[in-house]
Order: structure tokens, then C-alpha cells, then sequence
């Protein structure tokens, strides 16, 4: 059995691998997001300016649900995958995913403010933007925490030595 340890990955390889197989596809995925990202921020007319009807139903259905709520929360669901994608890209570099999503939002309410004179920049939307980002950077650190888990475990189970035999006797006088 010891011999065969040796094939098995650590935890801390398992996890690594993870992170390099996927930093292409994540470069993709951001690429396209970026684009799609673009086109909501920087449309020259407010993004939801046809869901009005829409937008008074849900209120008057759950009322807790104020068009502002509503915005927040749409804000944050915006940017969370910018933080996931930033966040596999950025592996080795993690303390760059806020500073750099916080930019982003920075730079698109900045852009609103002086080129698109229908948009409303608003330091909310930058909180919600942000927090967004976030919440993207937490969820892949979460799911990176619960397959290390795994793989350790798996790990001691496959490199742990066999149980020690006990004579007959010893194990019925105790």
C-alpha cells in the first residue's frame, strides 16, 4: 500500500491542478463577459427602461421588493460572475479581484456620468457592483475549500496505513 501512496496527489497539487486546467476557459468566459458587461453599462438608455410594467407587478406583489431593492439586488447578481472569473484567472493573485471589480465599477459609473446623459451613476450601484464581485470571490474560494477538503480526506484514506492485526486473545480479554 505504501508503495502506491506515491501516485496519489496531495491535496494542495489537486487543488492547483484545478486552478491551471481552467485559467483558458476563464479567459474566455471573461472575454465574453466583458463584452456582455459593455453592452449593459454602456447602452445609452437605462437597461430596464421597458420593464416598468414588469417591475410595478412584482412590487405591488411583494412590496418588500422596491424598485431600488430590486436594482441592488439585480447590481450584485450582475457582478458576481465577474468576480468568479477573476478570481480563477487572478489565482495566484487574489487580493487583485476587489481592487480590480471595484475599478471596473468605478470606471463604468464614471463613464455613465460624463458620456451617457440618460444613465444615472449612482455610488450605490458601485456598493452593489462591488459587493457582487465579492460574493463571486467568496463562492470560489468556498467551493476551492470544500475540494481540498475532499481530496485531503481522500488522501488519508489512500495513504493511511492498514490496521494492525491484534492476536484473538488480545482482543477478547480487554
Amino acid at each position: 500500500m505504501r508503495g502506491s501512496a506515491s501516485l496519489v496527489p496531495g491535496p494542495a497539487a489537486a487543488a492547483g491542478a484545478v486552478a491551471r486546467n481552467r485559467s483558458p476557459l476563464a479567459l474566455i468566459l471573461l472575454a465574453v463577459y466583458a463584452v456582455v458587461l459593455a453592452a449593459v453599462a454602456f447602452w445609452p438608455t437605462p437597461v430596464d427602461a421597458d420593464l416598468g410594467r414588469m417591475l410595478r407587478a412584482i412590487t405591488r406583489m411583494v412590496p418588500v421588493l422596491t424598485y431600488q431593492r430590486i436594482e441592488f439586488l439585480a447590481n450584485i447578481a450582475l457582478f458576481v460572475p465577474l468576480g468568479i472569473l477573476l478570481a480563477v484567472v487572478f489565482a495566484r493573485a487574489r487580493h487583485l479581484v476587489l481592487p480590480t471589480v471595484f475599478l471596473t465599477t468605478f470606471l463604468i459609473e464614471c463613464t455613465q456620468a460624463l458620456v451617457l446623459p440618460e444613465r444615472t451613476p449612482s455610488i450605490v450601484d458601485m456598493v452593489a457592483n462591488t459587493a457582487g464581485g465579492c460574493a463571486g470571490l467568496l463562492a470560489v474560494a468556498a467551493v476551492e475549500a470544500a475540494v481540498t477538503a475532499a481530496v485531503a480526506a481522500a488522501h488519508r484514506r489512500l495513504t493511511a496505513p492498514p490496521p494492525r492485526e491484534t492476536s484473538r486473545l488480545h482482543r477478547f480479554s480487554a
